[in-house]
């Protein structure tokens, strides 16, 4: 008499275990591919849910199959009836090997493609004119903070909120945050969300409200998904002023949780710093930075005065001091006032900032941009490299990264990837669209520069800048009518001395022997009211083909430590008739020279 197999072993003549893996398979593969492809076409997460649950209930099932019937070659049959069938008519022993084993290719395979983008690019968006954009899951854009304090002064506080929030999540390297100047185009609530990521290049977008009343403060925020309008979170928050620093911070800790974002330690610190503890120096600092964020008028004044208010009440405010350093440092190129010693300043509170703070992101910026304008390039590169490690999304330190040290050594390459970079992170800049126009122009790519000029003119038609550059590139490629449209342009605009400069050299240039003279003449007139840089008079020289002048002024420039132009003597186009020159090659090297 035949012994009864046992229970397990009936399991396997009867295909149950086979049938176990090839559906485990089979399934987690239905699963990679679902979580992987859905959201492509912006399924909401229930569908991908659905399917989980929908694999796993039909686990039981197929096995519960897999024992009552069998697959034959005449169709689906009862495992008893099969039993009685001739060896022949019975499925190959090892057919479901060869199913399992594909199936679990193709599952690896699509695991890892998927882990691969998941730092995770869901693609490019086309932004027009030829611009794209890379959108990101962990990709968020924080819109301007809606005021509801009753006092409108205290719009600056709400502004400072935001600031605040998008400053601690710049520092994490695992996500893309688009900065302040492209998000403040918008309202605190718009209507359009999927029209606004798109033109940011993000998918979520984080609103807010503040509203301020003596020392308490309610911050309202929800971070939604702009792609499918997902609300991801949302919470209310009652503090006392002196809280609100834990509020920012668990606001960007947050947010990077639900975004899945993986935090270092010191990125978990950075987020967590606390950088004042007196109320007081941290309003007065966060006016400062609004007026610093204008540039114009007499807006770096103020700042500055606020800023040394602000330290007035905590002389270790190290942010405060950084603010300070670059309003030292920005304000000969956004007022008529130029002192020789805002440099030395802006120097001397940036490394009091990093006295203080060794790791603050903002104080090595600003001790790279101070170095940048005093020709240590060498020195300023070093700084923004570690102030972009510190604060990966911050799209200023990539810019004059990319505009400042790396062009201006001839790193032409890397400046480029960095101005992208600072773009991409800060899309609606005029400066900083302006600034990559001018990287390309001193890399020789007069096209792409001309058109990189003129989509910053669709961004800001008024801003002198990008018109006098554009104009530059018109200049070098021997289109002088163009290049004085455009100079007359900036000319109207903002009536620089540089600009009265250019326009003479390419007048000069054009055939008109008198214009250069007569742009000497009014810059000596200028020069009695504001400062004239030597590097303008070197031009003028220059187009009348007096090299032997235009090198002494060019060495004038580099001895009065005016970084901003012949910082760029390497690669500057215009200065190309004076290469070969052994008195302007040696000045060249001593531009791009190490400070000793």
């Amino acid at each position: 008499m035949t012994a009864k197999p046992s229970f397990f072993a009936e399991l396997k003549r009867r295909n149950v275990y086979k049938v176990a893996v090839a559906y485990a398979v089979v399934g987690w593969l239905v699963i990679q591919v679902s979580s992987t492809v859905l959201p492509t076409f912006h399924a909401p997460e229930w569908v991908v849910q659905t399917l989980v649950v929908i694999v796993a209930i039909g686990f039981p099932v197929a096995l519960v199959i897999a024992w009552a019937f069998e697959a034959t070659p005449e169709g689906i049959k009862r495992t008893e009836v099969a039993d009685a069938m001739p060896d022949t008519a019975r499925p190959k022993k090892y057919t479901w090997v060869y199913i399992v084993l594909i199936g679990a290719a193709i599952s690896v395979a699509v695991f890892f493609a998927s882990r691969a983008g998941k730092r995770n690019s869901v693609g490019n968006i086309d932004l027009g004119d030829g611009l794209t954009a890379r959108v990101l899951a962990k990709s968020i854009a924080v819109l301007p903070f809606d005021n509801l304090s009753r006092d409108p002064d205290n719009a600056f506080f709400a502004e400072g909120v935001q600031d605040e929030i998008l400053t601690r999540l710049a520092k994490v390297a695992d996500l893309k945050v688009i900065s302040r100047t492209s998000t403040q185009h918008f309202k605190s609530a718009p209507d359009n969300l999927p029209q606004i990521a798109k033109q940011l290049g993000v998918t979520n977008i984080l609103e807010g409200s503040v509203q301020k009343a003596n020392d308490q403060v309610r911050v309202n925020v929800q971070l939604i998904n702009a792609m499918t309008d997902a609300h991801l979170w949302a919470e209310i928050y009652d503090r006392k002023l002196t809280d609100i620093f834990a509020v920012e911070s668990d606001i960007a800790k947050t947010i990077a949780d639900q975004l899945q974002a993986k935090l270092t330690g010191s990125e978990k610190s950075a987020i967590a710093k606390k950088p004042t503890d007196n109320p007081e120096a941290y309003e007065l600092c966060l006016k400062a930075n609004m007026f610093l964020r204008k540039r114009s008028g007499d807006n770096i004044p103020q700042a500055i005065a606020l800023y040394e208010q602000a330290l007035t009440r905590d002389p270790n405010y190290a942010l405060a001091y950084a603010g300070l350093a670059e309003s030292y440092a920005l304000r000969p190129y956004y007022t008529s006032t130029r002192q020789r010693d805002d440099h030395p300043k802006a120097k001397e509170a940036a490394l009091k900032a990093l006295q203080l703070d060794p790791n603050l992101a903002e104080g090595h910026r600003a001790l790279g941009k101070v170095l940048s304008f005093t020709m240590d390039l060498p020195g300023s590169a070093i700084e923004f490299q570690r102030a972009i490690e510190l604060k990966p999304n911050d799209a200023e330190a990539h810019h004059w990264y990319s505009n400042g040290p790396l062009i201006a050594l001839g790193k032409v390459d890397e400046a480029i990837a960095e101005g992208r970079r600072s773009i991409e992170l800060d899309p609606l800049s005029p400066i900083i669209n302006a600034d990559f126009g001018n990287t390309l122009y001193c890399a020789r790519r007069y096209d792409e520069a001309m058109a990189q000029f003129r989509k910053t003119v669709e961004l800001d038609p008024t801003f002198f800048y990008t018109h006098y550059n554009l104009g530059m590139c018109f200049d070098v490629k021997g289109d002088f009518a163009g290049a004085m449209a455009e100079y007359e342009k900036a000319n109207q605009l903002s009536y620089d001395p540089s600009i009265v400069a250019l326009l003479g050299a390419v007048k000069t240039k054009a055939g008109d022997k008198n214009a250069a003279p007569q742009a000497l003449q009014e810059l000596d007139r200028i020069s009695q009211e504001r400062e004239v840089l030597a590097y303008s008079r070197a031009l003028l020289y220059l187009s009348m083909g007096n090299k032997a002048e235009a090198i002494r002024w060019l060495e004038q420039s580099f001895a009065d430590g005016d970084g901003s132009d012949i910082g760029y003597a390497k690669v500057e186009p215009m200065l190309d008739p004076l290469r070969g020159d052994a008195r302007f090659e040696a000045l060249v090297q001593k531009v791009i020279a190490p400070a000793k």
